[in-house]
């Protein structure tokens, strides 16, 4: 049987806690890079959109993979669809189909809280320029791992950003919590994290927008022709991470700047592990620049999948009835 697992079945299903947990075993326990093998396959479509398939999604130890095929419509809303398989590994039996839109939020945002709590410093003021789902995760798994005592938001739409403002407990305008401001420049002179997920082609930021001492997370990134950052601001960080540096480079923002793979100082596992310190001084710039990796999707998924069936959440269909 087949557990067919909606976008209102996964809500129900998912913690935030428990996913930061399986994210972080993720990379943790990936020293031998297993987990991060597997192809992007992306191509442009004869409309106004992408399709890309991220295959295979693997684990060390785990008997499962993931397939997952997303179509990307920047104009539309939602502009991610489509579906995650999840396998089991002794036979290939589709275990599971889950919707990859609400997966992709959750490991995409969740996975960059733990890279952005790994690399900022001691601030707590968190700004946010694209309030959408990727950033609205990653305020989420912040508030889970610091504390956050003030939240910066922009976005071309103001009544998105005041909904994303108030959604995290804050009020808008110049309030303790929680204020909506004009541009991407605005947030990075009031935060001293700043979290971007856009559909952004051109810089957003430029090193004289940032002091020194300020993290930057830069998810719009994920493939290319998108930039959020300027390559001298990228250049110029004391500690530039990504979460692959071979994809970085090849549709990341290693890419998006000119700069080869090892231009990178670390990946979030090595950070994790210990293996990099990190920041070093309270002084530096630092930069996470993730693409997102296809076993996040089985981390996730599976997480998901187990618990429907220990829930009796979501419907099941026999496809070889």
């Amino acid at each position: 049987m087949t557990t067919i697992l909606t976008r209102g079945d996964l809500l129900t299903l998912l913690d935030p806690g428990a996913c930061l947990d399986a994210l972080r075993e993720g990379f943790v326990g990936d020293a031998g890079g297993a987990a991060v093998a597997g192809q992007r396959i992306r191509t442009d479509l004869p409309f106004p959109g992408t399709a890309t398939a991220l295959l295979p999604g693997l684990l060390p130890g785990v008997e499962a993979y993931t397939v997952k095929v997303n179509a990307k419509f920047p104009a539309a809303s939602p502009a991610l669809r489509g579906v995650i398989c999840l396998h089991g590994g002794a036979d290939g039996e589709l275990l599971a189909l889950l919707d990859s839109a609400t997966i992709t939020a959750w490991r995409t945002g969740l996975a960059a809280a733990l890279g952005t709590h790994a690399l900022a410093g001691e601030s707590d003021v968190v700004g946010v320029v694209g309030a959408g789902a990727q950033a609205d995760l990653v305020v989420t798994g912040l508030r889970l791992l610091r504390p956050v005592s003030d939240l910066v938001v922009h976005d071309l739409s103001p009544e998105r950003a005041a909904a994303f403002a108030a959604r995290h407990g804050g009020r808008v305008a110049g309030s303790a919590v929680g204020s909506v401001v004009d541009s991407a420049a605005e947030v990075a002179a009031r935060a001293g994290i700043v979290v971007l997920a856009t559909w952004s082609r051109t810089p957003l930021l430029d090193l004289a927008d940032v002091r020194p001492g300020r993290h930057l997370t830069t998810l719009g990134v994920d493939e290319p022709g998108k930039q959020e950052l300027s390559p001298a601001l990228v250049r110029a960080a004391g500690v530039l991470a990504v979460d692959d540096r071979p994809l970085a480079a090849a549709m990341g923002v290693l890419a998006a700047t000119g700069l080869p793979a090892g231009a990178a100082h670390a990946t979030l596992g090595e950070i994790l592990r210990g293996d990099h310190p990190g920041r070093t001084g309270p002084e530096q710039i630092t930069v996470y620049g993730p693409v997102g990796l296809p076993w996040q999707d089985l981390a996730l998924s599976l997480l998901a999948w187990r618990e429907a069936r220990r829930r009796g959440v979501g419907t099941e269909i026999d496809f070889l009835a």
